[in-house]
């Protein structure tokens, strides 16, 4: 077994460590000290949770506080955190914290699952993403503890806090409200839709697990100076100031009365891959919800907790597209764009746009009662590992269910990684004469 491993690429790796990680967390699910009395889980549904988790997605069948007992719930939220730190980091978190060191192949693991270009500092860097995790979970938990204790007992203020601040950080839409009483369930943060300190404190973890950790290293390094920050973080900030103002102001615009700045803001930065919702979605117009699915497709940036094409692939697009309309070359902040940067964000956003159009036609056929609309925002959830939903997710049948499971498989890892799964070759021998074809 260990030499069939040695012999895979680290992509594969890493996809097998999701895999086995989702299989593990669905037969823990199962067991019946992490399922409430007088509630029932198939293994479809297991399934599904531990994969919306895994993947830090957020799309639930069945409430999470309603269902599951704290034994299950913290189940949940370890696995929310192993999917947001990535298996590979959390694996070379396990191996250094037992004093061992981490090969070679290892080291070329955590690379290819970081989205980093070197392998340079990569043990330090490693460490530096738990003790910062660690930090800000922290403090998001004792400010969300100061909102809950006002509603709740101690020991559940506490249990909510601790499971809000992960699942925020790591920019999964999971909630435990059900906890309080049936009235609560799938009502995610709704009943909090109007407290100021609970949501710019959600907003804050979102953004922060969205952004990076080599864009907060960068941040700390640099000592919050502009003209001292990497352009890889100068991209990330400015796509990520530029769709959290325009959707904050457009969501308000196609919303109107329906929302509160406070809730077109929280909404804008929660649609770019977290999945918490303060108003029901299903009562926003079509122009409202077309907004979000292009910010769900978006989503985060690289090396972050979140999922979607990523800012950076984004600004590629733009640039590479600007390049060819005025003929000249691509470049950014005094920088020149990477050679591939263009052709590489293209591969991702068609290879992103497939994968979401197969599921949706395939949703389409299972679920003739819902609208267009209703699944295909479903599915961009699904693959920006976003969790906001229309509703529809509950009364999903097994088929879709199934959909649902491999587009947040594929959305976690990227459509790219996925693809060169099956690539096998190490580089062509031949090559063709170039021929012509017309474009455009």
């Amino acid at each position: 077994m260990l030499n069939l491993l040695k012999k895979q690429s680290p992509a594969r790796i890493i996809a097998m460590g999701f895999m086995f990680t989702i299989l593990l967390g669905s037969a823990l699910l199962m067991l019946p000290f992490c399922i409430k009395d007088g509630q029932t889980l198939s293994y479809i549904d297991a399934l599904h949770t531990s994969t919306s988790a895994v993947c830090v997605t957020g799309l639930i069948v069945k409430d999470v506080g309603s269902t599951f007992t704290p034994f299950g719930q913290t189940i949940i939220a370890i696995l929310i955190q192993i999917g947001g730190l990535g298996i590979s980091t959390i694996g070379a978190g396990i191996i250094l914290a037992v004093g061992k060191k981490v090969s070679l192949k290892g080291v070329n693991i955590i690379k290819e699952g970081s989205n980093l270009s070197t392998r340079k500092g990569l043990i330090a860097f490693i460490k530096e993403i738990f003790i910062t995790t660690v930090i800000i979970e922290f403090i998001g938990a004792v400010i969300s503890f100061s909102v809950f204790i006002q509603d709740m007992h101690f020991s559940t203020a506490v249990g909510m806090s601790l499971f809000h601040s992960i699942a925020s950080f790591n920019n999964a839409g999971f909630d435990i409200m059900g906890c309080l009483g049936s009235e609560f369930a799938y009502l995610n943060l709704a009943p909090y839709k109007d407290n100021v300190v609970l949501n710019l404190t959600t907003s804050l973890l979102i953004i922060l697990g969205g952004i990076g950790f080599l864009v907060i290293k960068d941040l700390l390094n640099s000592k919050f100076r502009w003209k001292n920050f990497s352009m890889h973080t100068k991209v990330v900030l400015s796509m990520t100031v530029v769709l959290l103002t325009g959707g904050t102001l457009l969501l308000k615009l196609t919303e109107k009365g329906n929302i509160s700045w406070l809730g077109a803001f929280f909404t804008s930065v929660s649609a770019r891959t977290a999945g918490f919702s303060t108003f029901n979605l299903s009562e926003f117009t079509v122009a409202g919800l077309f907004l979000i699915i292009c910010l769900m497709f978006v989503g985060a940036s690289p090396g972050s907790t979140g999922g979607g094409i990523k800012t950076t692939t984004v600004f590629a697009l733009f640039q590479g597209i600007k390049s060819s309309a005025t003929n000249k070359s691509e470049k950014a902040f005094k920088y020149s764009m990477p050679k591939d940067a263009y052709k590489k964000a293209s591969v991702i956003a068609l290879l992103s746009l497939f994968v979401i159009i197969v599921g949706t036609f395939v949703v389409a056929i299972f679920e003739p009662q819902f609208t267009l609309t209703q699944i295909l925002f479903e599915m961009t959830s699904a693959f920006g590992t976003v969790g906001l939903s229309t509703g529809i997710t509950p009364s999903l049948s097994v088929g879709s269910k199934v959909v649902n499971v491999i587009i947040m498989f594929i959305g976690r890892l990227g459509p790219l990684t996925i693809a060169s799964l099956w690539s096998f070759s190490r580089g062509e021998g031949y090559y063709y004469p170039e021929g012509n074809i017309s474009i455009g």
